[in-house]
């Protein structure tokens, strides 16, 4: 495991002499663990299922026992409460507010992680999977792109589609977050344009499907970037979509309403080929905790939040993706 500035010129050296690897690190950006193609194993990436080496089989639905319990309304509502408050004297204007709920499943991680149907699929053995819908960012053809996701629904709900796109809090979420990531991204590239706004993406889970609202933002990085790989994805940490803005502020709210330390839920994995980058927001998160399974989920919170919603939202999003 790496320190920020061990990994900041491990990136450069790596980018610059154009040799492959794979990685993931924590919320904050602070530890980081890389692998190459000829190393021994310590963690398994797959991103489009690209690597077919951990999708195996597949597994019937109907055969797996998928149990959450989620913390009470009230301890929600108590944290729910201390953002809002926060917000209304102008502190943040979104915070993601994330908890912890304990699980229960007839599978285990490696058998999570070779079922399930994700964009990014990560596994540290016996620690943590990751199953993640969400690009951080990709790097391709000297430009950098992002797709911040915000706005989650139910897609059985009549008109869902439509119902989340008019919903003013899910919009006002949306545009604050798209605002967000376009500033993040003005700091390492020029020319940045949101090229995407607001389109559905949908998410098979064990018991239902989702839509999700994403949008797509570009920037213009120029050809040297692979010598600065480091310094860019620093720069853009924490993830803007799982942490809120203005950024720093948001931050010290989190710390403050959350019960618990995220360590490398809502942290990038990725992977470079030597010639791009593609990297994932590590949320849809399962860790293992002595025998004990802990699934972490959250949402946005904005001025036009309500408590009940938002809670609903933060259970609807703990689901395995088979």
């Amino acid at each position: 495991m790496l320190t920020k500035n061990e990994a900041i010129s491990k990136l450069n050296d790596l980018g610059a002499a154009g040799q492959p690897f794979s990685f993931y690190c924590d919320f904050f950006g602070e530890r980081w663990c890389f692998q190459s193609s000829d190393q021994v194993s310590k963690f398994y990436l797959n991103i489009e299922n690209k690597d077919q080496s951990k999708n195996l089989s597949t597994v019937d639905s109907r055969q797996v026992n998928f149990k959450k319990y989620p913390v009470k309304y009230s301890l929600f509502e108590s944290a729910f409460d201390q953002v809002i408050h926060q917000i209304n004297i102008g502190n943040s204007f979104l915070t993601n507010l994330t908890f912890e709920t304990p699980i229960e499943t007839n599978l285990s991680l490696e058998e999570i992680f070779q079922y399930s149907k994700a964009k990014y699929k990560l596994l540290v053995p016996d620690q943590f999977v990751v199953f993640s819908p969400e690009t951080f960012v990709k790097i391709r053809d000297n430009h950098i792109y992002s797709y911040p996701m915000k706005g989650t629904i139910d897609a059985s709900i009549p008109n869902a589609e439509q119902t989340i796109l008019n919903d003013p809090k899910e919009t006002a979420e949306h545009v604050t977050i798209v605002d967000l990531i376009r500033n993040d991204l003005s700091q390492v590239a020029k020319e940045v344009l949101v090229t995407k706004f607001r389109y559905i993406d949908q998410l098979e889970t064990n018991d239902k499907q989702l839509l999700q609202v994403s949008s797509e933002i570009k920037g213009y990085l120029g050809s040297k970037w692979k010598r600065n790989l480091g310094n860019i994805l620093t720069k853009l940490l924490p993830a803007g979509s799982i942490s809120g803005a203005p950024k720093p502020e948001t931050i010290k709210i989190i710390h403050e309403a959350e019960s618990y330390n995220r360590g490398f839920y809502t942290g990038i994995c990725g992977h470079f080929d030597g010639e791009s980058l593609d990297t994932g927001v590590m949320i849809r998160f399962i860790k293992k905790e002595r025998d004990q399974l802990i699934f972490c989920s959250g949402g946005g919170i904005t001025s036009f939040s309500e408590a009940e919603k938002e809670y609903q939202e933060m259970v609807d999003k703990v689901y395995l993706a088979i």
